[in-house]
């Protein structure tokens, strides 16, 4: 399926203060760079085809990354998280990589309000469910986008040969 082997440099991991906000929030915006680069230029239509047994296709992936980041950080209710592995038929790369960026950009706004981790993460608008800890809730993103970045490096290598972060 690999057409041609493109090698990215790897980004080493960051390098962040000594707090560990600090360096929580720069793992994840680490694997956020991560998941927006492997997504960013993938040819069309192979961005969207599925090429393993599970269906999970690139720009699913990165679909469903921006839903986790609305329901963790901005509150917003998904009902059907199956569903969200599913882009339109009129989502571009361009489109969906643009519209993973601003809700990274939205969700970090949140996260600068944020001066103590075990405290609940702000949920706006009066939403029903209970929120865990800004410490949990930076984990379990960490963990989130880390597990679906290395899906996206294999998808990627699969779909055109590009490899590296």
């Amino acid at each position: 399926m690999a057409t041609s082997r493109r090698s990215r440099r790897d980004a080493p991991p960051p390098r962040t203060g000594n707090s560990e906000a600090a360096t929580l929030r720069a793992f994840l915006d680490y694997l956020r760079d991560s998941i927006a680069a492997k997504v960013e230029g993938a040819p069309e239509p192979q961005v969207r085809t599925t090429i393993v047994p599970s269906g999970t296709t690139l720009l699913g992936l990165a679909n469903h990354l921006t839903f986790v980041e609305r329901s963790m950080f901005l509150a917003e209710n998904v009902t059907d998280w199956k569903a969200t592995f599913q882009p339109s038929s009129e989502d571009s790369v361009d489109g969906v990589v643009s519209r993973y960026r601003e809700t990274v950009k939205r969700a970090n706004a949140v996260l600068d309000g944020c001066t103590d981790l075990a405290a609940p993460i702000p949920r706006p608008g009066g939403a029903k469910r209970p929120a865990p800890s800004v410490r949990w809730a930076l984990v379990h993103m960490i963990e989130e986008t880390g597990r679906h970045a290395g899906h996206a490096d294999i998808l990627r290598e699969l779909i055109d040969g590009s490899t590296g972060r």
